[in-house]
């Protein structure tokens, strides 16, 4: 940017003022991490609660209400990581951008890991208590229906929802330090 100014003499005088642009480093490493690991999440998330979704259609059961949200936060998260993809590539990610967006998911996350933690280990009816009662409780094998409930019922884990929340306090905390430029 440059200004003019005149001289008693009728002479312009340019001076150039030099704006100074602040850049913030990045741990790429661990901002790689981060992504892949969140990504991860996301895509489980979205694939549990889909099929959960499918077999509460499939038995004529209503969806909670907690199903759709679930799957929603993880679809928004992917698209929140494509956008800090897209101001990285802009050499345009600022940490104010990190913290706020990974706060809101932060809570978003946090409520679906307590509701989904009260259905699965709650008081009265809870999810593992029927499982445990259902299924558990036998050891079918075989290549039957039963065997396979068994396995399904196994195999659940929501890690994947508390390891969101993990990693996104971890972010939280890394987008402060580059901000200070502690990194």
């Amino acid at each position: 940017m440059a200004a003019s100014m005149a001289t008693g003499s009728g002479s312009l005088v340019y001076e150039r003022r030099v704006a100074r642009i602040h850049r913030y480093h990045w741990p790429a490493i661990q901002l790689n991490v981060w992504m892949l690991v969140m990504l991860a999440a996301s895509c489980c998330i979205i694939g549990i609660f889909a099929t959960f979704v499918g077999v509460q259609q499939q038995l004529e059961l209503y969806v909670p209400w907690y199903f759709p949200y679930f799957i929603t936060v993880a679809a928004l998260m992917i698209v929140f990581i494509a956008t800090l993809l897209w101001l990285i590539a802009q050499r345009r990610l600022l940490p104010s951008i990190v913290i706020l967006g990974s706060f809101m998911f932060f809570v978003l996350w946090m409520v679906g890991l307590i509701v989904v933690s009260i259905e699965l280990w709650g008081p009265v009816g809870s999810v593992n208590s029927n499982c445990n009662l259902l299924v558990w409780s036998t050891s079918p094998m075989g290549n039957n229906q039963p065997t396979l409930a068994w396995l399904e019922q196994r195999s659940i884990f929501f890690a994947f929802a508390l390891i969101g929340c993990i990693f996104l306090l971890w972010i939280i905390i890394m987008a402060i330090q580059v901000f200070y430029d502690d990194v």
